[in-house]
């Protein structure tokens, strides 16, 4: 019925989709009293589309504090503070996520706007990012796929860099070690006047990473790994009406990669991946207008035994560019954006591989009442290499109180297949089409005094899903076979206090996932059923103190449903203390304890997680 009723309305939305551009492009008219608000939005997130085209939409921002507390992985961060399960392929692996039921390949990562989910992969790898490089970090549930392309089905990590046209001069040196020799060293500063803003951070983390087995007489050999990363921001205002942006990211990896408790490894994974973005945002009376330019870069290579030169690799470079027009009449808000992206892959098992790309977005939002906001979006692909779908998304919010907010949401999102779907030497299949995706979500926010609960419940109709299967001469290609539907439920709960010198919060979360492959109506591979996390934070004066747990439910390794992996409950412990407090200098130290209670799990079969350790970090702030 959900699938039947957003078909309907895909059918009358094309009609009228470039009617709608058409008025957008062509009128002149003026912007009314919202036009501040656009372009503070505007200088400080060039992804300002994620919060204002939002009625109606989950979005969870990380705090500073929280990314602070945190271990040097962002896998760690997500795993302790999100709904989404991560699969860790051995600690400071490869890591991927599952968000609510789905694929990694549905979850897309978004930096500075841009869509950075690698085209030969359609993923991420969560262990290439580092969670002190970005100012503010926000989960997006739910499908996203109108606004921030292929991918966003299960949802989406947004990662951005701001910029502060004010005058300051600050600077955060953050340095930590740990157990397996772990070091990691972070620098951030940034400077600003009314007229420019730059910034500039550096992370460097190591690892000996050999930490032993529990319960067994191993440790986790072939283990270690090196990262380093460099961001630069930088914003200049040449006029009150021309801002010119420029965001820029570079990432080194080198990591061996552990075997499992069967198998040693020799492996070894080097990688580069670069995104550079320039911006110029022109300001007026009548319209704003924004035209981006960017460029991406990775490249890895993987060598079966470090001990030897040969190697294997993958190489990719995208060039985006793009028109973004605003306009608002009122507290009715209306965006178009044009896109193009050529794309270009070349590696050892890939044979060359193009894609050109055009997308035409159309997002808008009303503030009807003060009580009530609506949006309603609508996409289109056009891709050499296939056909793309029409895409659409409705989304609203009812404050009914102070008490209580409703808030829904319905879209159609889409995957492009990859290039290693579509070119891998001798098993590509040409013949794949997107994957699609028709779902629907329900909110529930209740507010008393210092404490809020959100209750959301979820039903995505997943189709034609690309999964790697045998042929029938027994050679691995990937197909358009399975058809797949998750639902669920989930609560976020949050409280605030504050007496005198004292102040606490507590955060927790719960998630019920039910992922079904439809043919056989079992739940899909690591896939738990709940999963419930929570973050307890005490602070008095110069002391804090604070806790973490995760609790997570058994997953299935394989289809006979006899084979799981066991469930787990993981405990961290850890606090600072402020040993400098001056108006333009602080000294924090801090202790964590990750895994207090020395519990043996995996969150991927055969690859143990590190039994109890320690992080000692410095925080200086000047």
């Amino acid at each position: 019925m959900l699938a039947f009723g957003i078909r309907v309305f895909v059918n009358m939305a094309q009609k009228t989709f470039f009617l709608l551009f058409l008025m957008l492009f062509g009128s002149g008219l003026t912007i009314a009293q919202n036009d501040s608000i656009i372009q503070l939005e505007e200088v400080v997130l060039s992804d300002a589309r994620l919060y204002r085209f939002a009625a109606g939409i989950k979005i969870k921002t990380l705090s500073d504090s929280l990314v602070e507390r945190t271990n040097p992985t962002f896998t760690d961060m997500l795993r302790f503070n999100s709904s989404i399960y991560l699969k860790e392929n051995g600690y400071g692996m490869v890591s991927s996520p599952s968000f609510r039921g789905t694929n990694a390949q549905h979850t897309a990562v978004v930096w500075n706007g841009i869509n950075i989910n690698s085209p030969l992969t359609g993923q991420t790898d969560f262990g290439t990012l580092i969670p002190q490089n970005y100012d503010r970090i926000a989960i997006r549930s739910g499908g996203g796929s109108v606004q921030y392309g292929s991918g966003a089905i299960g949802g989406s990590i947004h990662l951005n860099n701001l910029l502060a046209f004010e005058k300051h001069y600050d600077n955060v040196l953050q340095m930590g070690y740990g157990s397996y020799n772990t070091q990691n060293l972070n620098f951030k500063s940034s400077y600003g006047s009314k007229s420019l803003a730059l910034g500039f951070g550096m992370n460097y983390v190591t690892s000996d990473n050999d930490y032993e087995y529990l319960g067994r007489e191993q440790k986790n050999e072939n283990g270690e790994y090196h990262h380093l990363n460099f961001n630069i921001d930088a914003g200049y205002f040449f006029s009150k009406q021309l801002l010119l942006k420029l965001h820029h990211n570079t990432f080194f990896g080198d990591r061996n990669l552990s075997g499992t408790l069967t198998a040693p490894s020799d492996d070894k994974y080097k990688d580069i991946n670069t995104r550079s973005l320039l911006e110029m945002v022109r300001f007026g009376n009548e319209k704003l207008m924004k035209f981006k330019l960017a460029h991406l870069f990775e490249r890895y290579e993987y060598y079966a035994n470090k001990n030897r030169p040969d190697y294997s690799l993958g190489s990719v470079n995208t060039i985006i560019a793009g028109y973004d027009h605003k306009q608002a009449w009122g507290d009715f808000t209306l965006n178009g954006l044009l896109d193009y992206k050529r794309i270009e892959g070349k590696g050892s098992s890939l044979e060359d591989a193009k894609r050109n790309q055009w997308s035409g977005t159309l997002l808008a939002t009303h503030h009807a009442t003060e009580q009530f906001r609506y949006g309603f979006s609508i996409r289109k692909d056009w891709v050499n290499d296939f056909e793309s779908p029409l895409l659409l998304a409705l989304n609203g919010s009812y404050k009914l109180s102070d008490f209580y907010l409703l808030k829904t949401s319905a879209s159609k999102n889409f995957r492009l297949p990859t290039f290693n779907d579509l070119y891998w030497l001798g098993a590509g299949n040409l013949n794949l089409v997107p994957e699609t995706s028709y779902q629907v979500e329900l909110g529930q926010l209740f507010k008393v005094g210092n404490a809020s609960l959100e209750l959301t419940a979820f039903y995505i109709d997943l189709e034609n899903m690309i999964q790697w299967r045998p042929n029938a001469s027994g050679l691995w290609v990937p197909q358009n076979i399975q058809e797949a539907r998750q639902y669920g439920l989930e609560a976020v709960l949050n409280y605030k206090k504050a007496w005198g010198a004292h102040h606490l919060e507590l955060d927790g979360g719960w998630a019920y996932t039910r992922s079904v492959d439809k043919a056989t109506e079992k739940q899909l591979l690591y896939v738990p059923l709940h999963k419930i996390n929570g973050s307890l934070n005490y602070s008095f004066r110069r002391y804090e103190l604070y806790t973490q747990a995760l609790l997570n439910h058994s997953v299935y390794i394989t289809t006979d449903e006899s084979n799981e992996l066991p469930g787990y409950t993981v405990v961290n412990l850890g606090g600072h203390h402020n040993v400098l407090k001056l108006e333009k200098l602080s000294l924090k130290m801090g202790l964590r304890i990750n895994n207090i209670f020395n519990e043996e799990y995996q969150s991927v079969a055969y690859r143990p997680m590190p039994n109890r350790n320690f992080l000692i970090q410095i925080i200086a702030k000047f």
